[in-house]
């Protein structure tokens, strides 16, 4: 057997959560996409990039290699969920002010095309549906690097004002 290794590294994610509760949804994706403000650290393990981010509407991108791998020579549908719960969570942030926050209630994922370390990168969209003040609707797609759909997803989310800096915060 050939041993394989990989290193993740990310950013401190405390100076953009201190940021989080004082600017509107799309502000703070566009810092975090500009680098002005540090990414969620799950982003540095699926090696995520958030790349555009409009009002209602995000784009990752993601380079999945043989790590990302399950028994059977795929890359796991569990990095695709993942992305496709980033894209459409973060799009529902986009049309949030600031105070607001949100959490994933359900998400379900259509797996329509096997994944490989060569189908990268993956790119993935998240629109938002139907925005709202407790409740969200998104859905999104993601595509190969032939521009082939490989997966299709529809989410609710719950929304809610963010607690208090220092207070305990659940979702």
């Amino acid at each position: 057997m050939t041993e394989r290794e990989t290193v993740v590294r990310w950013d401190d994610p405390a100076p953009g959560l201190t940021a989080l509760p004082t600017m509107s949804g799309l502000d703070y994706l566009r810092k975090i996409a500009s680098g002005e403000l540090p990414g969620a650290p799950i982003a540095a393990h699926f090696r995520m990039d958030l790349v555009e981010v409009e009002e209602g509407t995000v784009t990752f991108t993601c380079q999945p290699d043989e790590s990302h791998y399950n028994p059977i020579g795929t890359v796991h549908g569990g990095l695709v969920c993942t992305l496709l719960d980033s894209a459409l969570g973060c799009a529902t942030q986009t049309t949030l002010p600031a105070g607001v926050g949100y959490t994933s209630v359900e998400i379900k994922v259509n797996f329509l095309r096997a994944v490989s370390k060569d189908s990268g990168p993956l790119r993935c969209i998240g629109r938002v549906i139907k925005p709202g003040r407790r409740m969200a609707f998104a859905e999104g797609e993601v595509r190969d690097k032939d521009d082939k759909v490989v997966a299709t997803a529809s989410s609710s989310l719950l929304v809610f004002p963010l607690a208090a800096p220092g207070s305990e915060q659940t979702g």
